[in-house]
């Protein structure tokens, strides 16, 4: 029994060593040698930017204003509202925008990917640019993203997305903002082996010609429809220089659900582009899909077993006992981080990571559940809206 409890151990630990060290150096090392960068040049390719939108009246103006701002050659961009059945003012808003060429699709709810395709059905540009109904994009955005597409083996383009934080905000606005300074420095390395894992739907742009509806309205619609370019054979790239921002979730709460709902939806797009797992046809692309989206999503699993197994070992060996006590003291800081998350100690980094960290985790726990279990969440509820329906998991994106 011991045996197999010490070898539970080291190979759960091997695991997550893999997921938080070594697929980050593993990346680093193939971007070392393959150095895949994009042949840009300017270019202004007719765009069609989609906003899709539900219950967005708080935002929806500041966006468009936004949007016809941005420094682009108004005869090739036409901007689209898919409105999914919103129930507030945001269609009368958006209407006020329709002699400046803003175009309102008044659609039933139906979901968010719904909403989409029906807008790219309409959409007349060479490029489609999603992008959400909260975010801010610097007046080059468009013009960097589409610079990229002078290279005829890229398909698709993510924009460089950041967190700005509200005054007030709890601690784990803090957690957000920095995993995504993480994964954004981790995009950067895949950009460079080929591809990178999928875009980040606050701002992205693809081929209007690569294009297919997506199906299944379960899964993660920038995961689903930028995927789908490195399915046909094109690049999915990164622009650091197409910067856009939105406002980090506000609340614990409501980060936890967004996470949860994100990974829901990000785990069946997964077993929807299952065949991208194959690497003798997808090559490296493969290794990044399934250490990104499934090793990592599924990291409860080795900590729960890392802390079971120390925990039986602890009195065996005194590296077993620190390292349960290790652990102790790491979900203590954990729970202080919750308890403090509005409170200037609990936006100390040594409180909030610990307590983001096992956030985000159980999160993916919840995910996993809920996936093995069938649950789909189809529709989305905006977690920037201050009312959320008790007991709901929805989320933006």
């Amino acid at each position: 029994m011991t045996d197999l409890t010490t070898w539970t151990f080291w190979m759960s630990v091997a695991c997550l060593a893999y997921v938080y060290a070594g697929f980050p150096l593993l990346v680093a090392v193939v971007a070392w040698f393959r150095r895949r960068t994009v042949q840009a040049a300017p270019a202004t390719p007719s765009v069609s930017l989609i906003i899709a939108a539900y219950d967005e009246e708080a935002v929806i103006g500041d966006r468009l204003e936004n949007a016809l701002a941005l420094d682009y050659p108004a005869g090739r961009l036409e901007i689209l509202v898919a409105a999914d059945g919103c129930s507030d003012g945001t269609e009368a808003i958006v209407e006020r925008y329709a002699d400046r060429g803003v175009r309102l699709l008044s659609l039933p709810r139906q979901g968010k990917i719904r909403a989409l395709n029906a807008a790219a059905a309409q959409a007349t540009g060479e490029l489609l640019v999603f992008s959400d109904a909260n975010i801010m994009c610097h007046p080059q955005a468009l013009r960097m993203l589409a610079r990229n597409f002078a290279d005829p083996a890229v398909g698709g383009v993510a924009g460089h997305t950041v967190y700005r934080l509200e005054e007030g905000s709890e601690s784990s606005s803090q957690g957000e903002s920095l995993y995504w300074d993480y994964d954004t420095r981790l995009k950067q390395l895949e950009s460079l082996t080929g591809n990178i894992v999928s875009a980040h739907g606050g701002l992205y742009a693809v081929r209007r010609s690569l294009y297919r509806p997506v199906a299944d309205t379960a899964v993660t619609d920038d995961f689903a429809i930028s995927t789908e370019v490195v399915a046909q054979g094109y690049r999915l790239v990164f622009e650091p220089a197409a910067l856009a921002s939105e406002v980090a979730v506000p609340e614990a709460r409501r980060e936890f659900c967004r996470r949860v709902r994100l990974m829901t939806r990000g785990l069946r797009g997964v077993v929807l582009r299952r065949r991208l797992l194959n690497p003798l046809r997808f090559g490296f692309y493969s290794v990044v899909l399934f250490s990104h989206k499934v090793l990592r999503r599924l990291a409860l699993v080795p900590l729960v077993l890392i802390a079971g197994t120390s925990a039986y070992l602890a009195p065996t060996h005194p590296f077993y006992f620190s390292a349960a006590a290790a652990q102790a003291l790491f979900y203590a800081l954990a729970v202080v981080g919750l308890l403090l998350r509005r409170t200037a100690i609990g936006r100390l980094k040594p409180i909030y990571i610990p307590f983001y960290y096992c956030m985000a985790n159980v999160a993916s726990g919840v995910a996993l559940v809920q996936l093995l279990t069938g649950r789909r969440i189809e529709l989305w509820q905006p977690q920037r809206h201050p009312a959320i329906p008790a007991g709901s998991t929805g989320a933006r994106r």
